[in-house]
């Protein structure tokens, strides 16, 4: 399980999943809404934790840094 998930991607999840939590233990959301919210804050906070979102997997999508790799040493130009 490649890491596809970034560090600005990762505190922005995180912020999301408190701000929910916060709402639905205030009062705020309830119901069906603060269920469904509530689900999803979870979600947010496990991909966030993991650094893996399957979502980003499916759709070929990745906010981690990539490493410019060196060039190849085997190929010699003359």
């Amino acid at each position: 399980m490649a890491k596809n998930v970034g560090k600005n991607d990762k505190t922005i999840r995180l912020i999301v999943a408190i701000v929910i939590a916060i709402l639905i233990l205030t009062g705020v959301l309830h119901g069906a809404w603060g269920w469904i919210l509530g689900i999803i804050a979870v979600i947010l906070a496990i991909t966030s934790a993991i650094s893996f979102c399957p979502v980003y997997k499916v759709l070929g999508i990745s906010t981690c840094p990539t490493k410019d790799k060196e060039p190849s040493k085997d190929k010699e130009t003359k």
